[in-house]
């Protein structure tokens, strides 16, 4: 197992604004890395999550904001780039169903800007963000990297295409791509149009009707540490380049039971209400994600350090801060 060290390296991480971006950005400042963050340009120059980092930090960052839908932009970031993470995405599957558009330009233009600005710039690794959605329904368990892929909503479709326009890089220009493929992951700062913050944000707001959309389907859950750790493992791996590879925790919960779990820290007497608005179509519902980390632990070492049962409690010690919770709308449905 040859591994790189990334101390000292030159790392760009496109939606360093963002969720897990973020985390990433925080572990790989760490590790001694020389970080440059890419985030989505707007007329408020907000930085995101990075904002709410302290000065000290900020300090070690170079935040270039951009557009990853533009070629000029993406390759004048990737300027002098050892590594490139890249997450930044369209991931909400509701609004992906009115705003197909919007998927494929960010989704796979962006993927493409960055493919072709890093066969252009030379960089050692290129690190691609998929998702365990464009698996679909579990056609077996766990699910392996050989699994049929299934798009059943536009979001998913534009990561399949992003997935393999990505693979096509590295069979066609030997570009260094390494597709990572993170099954659901959760923690602080996580949007809340996702479950978990979903849940976890009406509950601390006192409501004791809890509104979800189907909660007998299964999902496999990372605390986004875990996922973080995963991503930094495989770049340091070289044995991974033009691999595809899940993190996974190869553990799997209905919503249904997640909900009561996340209830039971909060408030036990709360109870579960489902509301057609917040279900998906029929066809388009993933009925079952259980993931197989069998690859990236023979490749890579990694396992999963976090139960699902600390690391929902990490995530509710981080909502309970004001300030944190403050950046969240709890009474509305988040598409």
């Amino acid at each position: 197992m040859i591994i790189m060290n990334l101390a000292n390296q030159k790392i760009l991480v496109t939606g360093a604004d963002g969720f897990i971006g973020s985390h990433l950005v925080e572990a790989l400042l760490g590790k001694g890395c020389h970080v440059r963050a890419f985030v989505f340009y707007n007329s408020f120059n907000s930085w995101g999550w990075l904002d709410t980092f302290p000065k000290d930090k900020l300090d070690k960052l170079d935040v270039f904001a951009g557009d990853i839908r533009d070629p000029n932009g993406v390759r004048k970031a990737m300027q002098e780039v050892d590594i490139v993470f890249h997450l930044a995405a369209l991931i909400a599957i509701p609004f992906s169903y009115h705003s197909p558009d919007s998927y494929v330009d960010t989704n796979i233009k962006g993927t493409l800007n960055v493919l072709q600005a890093a066969r252009d710039s030379g960089c050692k690794r290129v690190l691609i963000t998929s998702t365990s959605e464009v698996y679909g329904t579990a056609q077996y368990v766990p699910i392996d990297e050989q699994h049929p892929f299934q798009g059943q909503s536009p979001y998913s479709a534009t990561k399949i295409g992003a997935d393999r326009l990505s693979e096509s890089f590295y069979r066609s220009f030997n570009t260094p791509v390494t597709i990572v493929r993170p099954f659901n992951t959760y923690g602080p700062r996580q949007s809340a149009r996702a479950v978990i913050p979903t849940i976890i944000t009406q509950l601390l707001a006192g409501a004791t009707e809890i509104k979800l959309g189907s909660i007998h389907p299964t999902r496999d859950f990372n605390y986004v540490q875990d996922t973080v750790h995963g991503f930094i493992a495989i770049a340091e791996t070289q044995a991974t380049i033009g691999e595809e590879i899940n993190i996974a925790s190869q553990q799997e919960i209905s919503i249904g039971l997640l909900a009561r779990e996340i209830i039971d820290q909060i408030n036990p007497k709360a109870i579960i209400v489902s509301e057609d608005i917040r279900v998906r179509p029929e066809k388009s519902e993933v009925e079952r994600l259980l993931g197989s980390n069998e690859k990236i632990h023979k490749l890579t070492g990694w396992m999963p350090e976090y139960t699902l049962k600390q690391g929902i409690r990490e995530t509710i010690t981080w909502f309970k801060d004001e300030e944190n919770l403050r950046h969240y709308r709890w009474n509305v449905y988040n598409v």
